[in-house]
């Protein structure tokens, strides 16, 4: 870290000064320089701040709900463009934040235009509720303030306190990987751990960089985002259930619309498998099964079970996938286990319904593009010669990029 770089201290603080200017405070007592930004709707910094977005944008405030709204939406604009822009320019090399739910919800909006791995810290009154939407697929590091912040006392001084130091200590991380490999970004999810293993060895001994995705909605969108912005040479999308999951409501759903679809503005090789494709999972157990469920055939694990996709579904989520993969016909391949796409998905296994997954094949077959080749083994995904050809079909796909 150049020690003429800042760390950005942002924040409302018209109303959350205080903290804020302790923050800056022990972030300068650790010998690190910090640049602070009043994102506050209703007043200017009680301190002098590095750019006050309030007296820059003439923003008065108000009392109605609608204006506050367009004040809020107008300096949360103003903030991204300035964060982003001090970044490119190499003036902060972290950021940090503190604040209600909404100087949450501001915090983190700013904290999302910087890229992984430039440290972001938000200190929030709100972090034990449900941050899965808040953080989405950014390194966010959240920290419950436990006591709400009006002012700096004996614990929310210990909080903020440490969260200083914890920024401090990030920016100052000096980790660069010993060589540069070509990487490949890999989706899976525990039901298909032993395919997901088997083929990160493979590809490893032929000399590529693999970076495992949880396929768990919001680990395949944070794949997806990051393919786009450059960091993968080819995607081996092992984890696809987050289809299943996304139709039926499940665990692993909440993807959007850019999942499986076209890297923009990219050409990534991308291996695709219906690894998990056979089931949805569900938060219920064997003592409360949802009345809907009970002729299925489930497979239960802890506090959620999978449940066996019927035909429709199943069909359902073949004519998505190709139409999907449709639409990057010359990066994309498929590769189908016959014997079954997760551990409960096989021969006496709880979900095994050959039938059904045939249906899913033939559908695939009918609605994807002749150009996307189809290759079907007679092999169980999680088994080792599964993994090896999966790793040597990716290893092709990228060799033919070269």
């Amino acid at each position: 870290m150049k020690n003429d770089v800042a760390i950005a201290v942002v924040g409302t603080f018209d109303s959350k000064g205080e903290e804020h200017l302790f923050l800056r405070e022990c972030i300068k007592k650790r010998g690190i320089r910090s640049l602070t930004i009043n994102v506050g709707t209703k007043a200017p910094s009680p301190f002098h701040a590095n750019y006050d977005l309030f007296e820059e944008m003439g923003n008065k405030g108000g009392d109605g709900a609608e204006r506050r709204d367009k004040a809020i939406q107008g300096v949360l604009m103003r903030a991204q463009g300035l964060v982003r822009q001090l970044h490119k320019k190499g003036e902060i090399c972290g950021i940090i934040s503190a604040g209600g739910g909404t100087g949450t919800h501001i915090g983190t909006s700013i904290m999302h235009v910087l890229p992984l791995g430039v440290p972001k810290i938000m200190i929030s009154t709100v972090a034990s509720r449900d941050m899965s939407r808040i953080v989405g697929t950014k390194d966010i590091t959240m920290i419950h303030s436990v006591v709400d912040l009006l002012g700096v006392n004996s614990i929310s001084g210990k909080i903020l306190d440490k969260a200083a130091a914890a920024i401090c200590g990030m920016v100052q991380s000096e980790w660069e990987p010993t060589r540069e490999k070509k990487r490949i970004a890999l989706t899976f999810f525990g039901f298909i751990t032993q395919a997901a293993e088997g083929i990160k060895q493979s590809l490893e001994e032929m000399g590529y960089e693999v970076i495992p995705f949880h396929a768990n909605g919001t680990g395949g969108m944070a794949m997806e985002e990051l393919a786009s912005e450059g960091y993968f040479d080819a995607i081996l999308d092992l984890g696809t259930h987050e289809l299943a999951d996304d139709l039926m409501g499940g665990y692993c759903g909440g993807i959007g619309p850019q999942r499986l679809g076209p890297v923009p503005g990219r050409n990534i090789p991308r291996l695709v498998v219906p690894g998990g494709l056979d089931c949805a999972v569900l938060e219920f157990t064997r003592d409360d099964i949802p009345s809907e469920f009970k002729e299925r055939k489930i497979f239960f694990y802890d506090f959620r079970s999978a449940i066996r996709l019927n035909t429709g579904e199943t069909q359902f989520l073949a004519g998505q996938l190709a139409g999907k993969l449709n639409l990057d016909t010359n990066n994309t391949k498929m590769l189908i286990p016959t014997l079954g796409w997760s551990e409960a998905d096989r021969r006496d296994g709880p979900l095994y319904d050959p039938i059904i997954s045939d249906a899913f094949i033939q559908r695939l077959k009918q609605d994807l593009n002749p150009q996307i080749q189809i290759q079907e083994v007679e092999l169980h995904i999680n088994e080792p010669s599964f993994a090896r050809l999966a790793a040597e079909i990716m290893d092709r796909m990228v060799r033919d990029r070269v």
